[in-house]
């Protein structure tokens, strides 16, 4: 996708963060925007920052959890503006603690928005925008959707969030395949951030009442806060940078985007340990502290 000057995008997670950065980019390049997310009043601020740009701007309430509500998005697109041309599959929240300590409802919010909002948004928008492709002589389209690098590798006491994430990038290798086995004229490109300050590491502020959690949080959930937050805040790269990345990836048809590629050792390495048949290696090699700290938190001797 080469052209953005007054093509249409969609962004999930488009108040805050990744795809309020998105969107900024698109308003300066002259794209209509869709903005999607649940928190209402972050929705309404970013809609009105982008008003004052000039962007025309569409923001729904939107749980990308439904599939009603990701159709009843798409509907209301074609509805205002007719095509559809670039989505940003963008929505997330962060959750850790001990794989067997998550409960049901734990991966009920986090499978539902990091992987079921990817699956939805796949599954509403790819056979629209492939319509949109059939009237519009020349159309480009590209679909990006956020993992992580956590979707990469599996460190401990956050497995709920990798096995998520692990899903999205498995989905946007086929989505990439499945789009160049018909020709369709849509590019696609999975996003893998490491550490960047965004707001999902105070994702709980915006978890539904159909998935509250009963109780207070374990000790290891605890931990896996407290390591967030700090490795969020401390992050050097921006938000903002990020999706620059990832516009030039777009025009590039780049599928692989991430925020530290110096993090992709850590990627080889576990590679390597599929191929040669090795176990899982330590990840806190490089950073035996980060361990400590986990369990001494955990009370582990």
């Amino acid at each position: 996708m080469k052209e953005f000057k007054d093509k249409v995008a969609v962004i999930t997670g488009g108040a805050s963060g990744f795809g309020r950065e998105f969107a900024n980019i698109g308003a300066r390049l002259g794209m209509k925007l869709v903005l999607a997310d649940v928190q209402q009043d972050a929705l309404d601020k970013t809609r009105a920052e982008l008003e004052a740009q000039g962007a025309e701007v569409l923001a729904v309430r939107c749980d990308v959890r439904k599939a009603e509500a990701v159709q009843a998005l798409a509907d209301a697109t074609m509805e205002r503006f007719k095509a559809v041309h670039l989505v940003f599959n963008n929505a997330g929240v962060g959750s850790g603690g001990l794989i067997w300590e998550n409960s049901i409802a734990d991966w009920e919010w986090v499978l539902g928005v990091n992987l079921w909002g990817v699956i939805h948004g796949v599954r509403t928008f790819t056979p629209l925008m492939l319509e949109c492709a059939k009237n519009e002589p020349g159309y480009q389209g590209h679909i990006v959707n956020t993992a992580s690098m956590a979707g990469l590798l599996n460190a401990p006491n956050m497995g709920i969030y990798n096995v998520s994430k692990h899903a999205v990038v498995s989905l946007s290798e086929t989505l990439f395949q499945d789009l160049q086995l018909i020709k369709a004229p849509i590019g696609a490109s999975v996003l893998c951030p490491y550490f960047v300050p965004t707001g999902i590491s105070q994702s709980q502020r915006n978890r539904p009442d159909d998935v509250k959690e009963e109780g207070g949080p374990t000790a290891s959930q605890q931990a896996a806060q407290a390591v967030s937050e700090k490795a969020v805040s401390s992050g050097k790269v921006r938000a903002a940078e990020v999706a620059q990345r990832t516009f030039d990836a777009i025009r590039n048809d780049a599928f692989y985007i991430y925020s530290h590629p110096h993090a992709l050792g850590n990627v080889q390495t576990r590679m390597e340990d599929i191929i040669l048949q090795r176990n899982p290696s330590d990840p806190f090699a490089a950073a035996p502290q980060i361990r400590e700290m986990l369990q001494a938190k955990l009370s582990v001797k």
